[in-house]
């Protein structure tokens, strides 16, 4: 059966393409290799009978609040979020705590002599949301609509976040804003590292940091319904590996790395051209704990309970220290870990008697070794009594996270490193960075603009573009 157009990968990036296409008229087919669609965006049953886990990505800042997704009617197809009360928090060895609250006139009250630089900052990124992701959510190659707007937040972004912090003068908000920041995926130290920092937390003020009841796997099921009400398909267990399989002359818009674009192409693609992609670098590796426990997990301070997600490391300093030793290959006892307990929040994931907590941290490029014991006694040492509460455990590293999706080469969620010249352009320098030599074949992972998160502009913008080069809606 041939189709108008189609999509190989059915990440958040690849559905996004594929209802952009289908709005256009476009009859598309979604090829996925794994028998569920989703990439990182999945949830699954991996300890123990009703104990649902989200596989990669859990917390969702930029999903409720992406300029593409939410002009979608996912609400309609089954999607609801869920808003904790806290969007992040962040504690220290002392005892205190920063925290990053939904309401930006309380936080500003709660951050007493940093509430002004916080609204400053962050604050005014969230009072101009609209405009800000008109522009950063897209390739940094374009005609700005919002001139002031990229200045101003542009030169805050462009600035390292070990010095951008220095604007707060209590060791909390410098330890949140270092955290927040340490999404990047970056040595703080470099520059645009505030950048990440800047949007998520932003991003809290504007529609909070939520979770997916359900799960993140709701979140893909509700845009394949959208696709399939558009007339749209989606096969599952096709794993593409030459595009002679692909049902299409038109179109087809790839939600995979460089390099699997290059194998896949072959010869449809340039040599040249080829080469170049499989330059592409990739960055720091992952180890992910999930946990099932009999109880929530019993932080020392009790106002972590209510947060969306918890940031561990330490103080401002110590987060930077660790991030700087990933990436010079060195190991830690204290990696800048991320931790969520979304049965807190949501009855679904866990039957009565159980919990489930999602906890990751950043790993050293090609690590292979087991973290399992770093990560139960760093989650320990700021919730005592917690290895009492752990029923059961699954940990993935680098090679079984790779396994079981091949878009995360090494271990690496964020499908690219963000340094050099890879933390603007992506994959390649260019005008069109979606567009290769073949008028036919399109990138529109997260390896292309802006990059890495369940927002789906990857896609939306691959789409784009090839909606541009073949016509427009029909």
């Amino acid at each position: 059966m041939s189709f108008d157009a189609a999509v190989v990968g059915s990440g958040p990036n690849g559905l996004a393409a594929a209802i952009r296409l289908a709005q256009a008229g476009r009859r598309v087919v979604v090829y996925e290799a794994n028998s569920t669609v989703g990439g990182g965006a999945r949830t699954m049953a991996l300890t123990e009978p009703g104990c649902m886990h989200d596989v990669c990505s859990a917390v969702h800042p930029l999903g409720i609040a992406s300029p593409y997704l939410r002009t979608l009617p996912l609400a309609d197809h089954g999607l609801q979020w869920i808003q904790p009360p806290i969007a992040a928090a962040h504690p220290l060895d002392d005892g205190r705590a920063g925290f990053l609250l939904p309401d930006l006139d309380e936080m500003v009250a709660s951050l007493g002599p940093d509430g002004d630089g916080w609204r400053q900052l962050i604050g005014y990124a969230a009072q101009n949301w609209d405009a800000v992701t008109a522009e950063f959510l897209r390739p940094i190659v374009h005609v700005p609509r919002s001139p002031l707007t990229l200045t101003r937040f542009g030169l805050t972004a462009a600035t390292p976040a070990t010095i951008l912090g220095r604007r707060f003068e209590s060791p909390e908000t410098r330890a949140l804003f270092a955290g927040i920041a340490a999404h990047t995926l970056l040595p703080l130290s470099r520059p645009f590292t505030s950048g990440i920092g800047l949007l998520l937390g932003a991003a809290a003020h504007v529609e909070g940091w939520p979770i997916p009841r359900g799960g993140s796997q709701a979140i893909v099921d509700a845009m394949v319904s959208v696709l399939e009400s558009l007339g749209g398909e989606v096969i599952t267990e096709a794993r593409i590996t030459h595009l002679d399989e692909v049902a299409t002359d038109g179109p087809i818009i790839f939600d995979t790395g460089p390099h699997a674009l290059a194998e896949i192409a072959g010869d449809a693609l340039d040599r040249r051209y080829r080469d170049r992609l499989r330059k592409w670098r990739y960055g720091l590796s992952s180890f992910k704990v999930d946990y099932v426990m009999s109880e929530p997990v019993p932080w020392a301070d009790a106002r972590l309970t209510d947060a969306s997600t918890v940031h561990l490391s330490g103080t401002a300093d110590a987060v930077a220290a660790a991030e700087a030793a990933a990436w010079k290959g060195e190991l830690t006892d204290r990696p800048f870990t991320l931790v969520s307990q979304p049965s807190m929040f949501d009855a679904t994931r866990a039957p009565d008697g159980r919990h489930v907590l999602w906890a990751y941290c950043h790993a050293p490029k090609g690590f292979t070794g087991d973290l399992t014991e770093t990560l139960d006694a760093h989650i320990e040492a700021f919730a005592p009594g917690f290895r009492d509460t752990v029923i059961a455990r699954h940990s993935r590293g680098a090679a079984e996270m790779e396994a079981d999706n091949a878009n995360i080469v090494g271990g690496d969620i964020g499908a690219g490193s963000p340094s050099g010249t890879q933390i603007v352009f992506r994959p390649l320098i260019g005008r069109d960075p979606y567009r290769t030599p073949n008028p036919r074949i399109f990138l529109g992972s997260a390896s292309t603009p802006p990059g890495a998160g369940v927002h789906g502009m990857c896609g939306f913008w691959a789409a784009e573009s090839a909606l541009a080069a073949g016509g427009r809606d029909r």
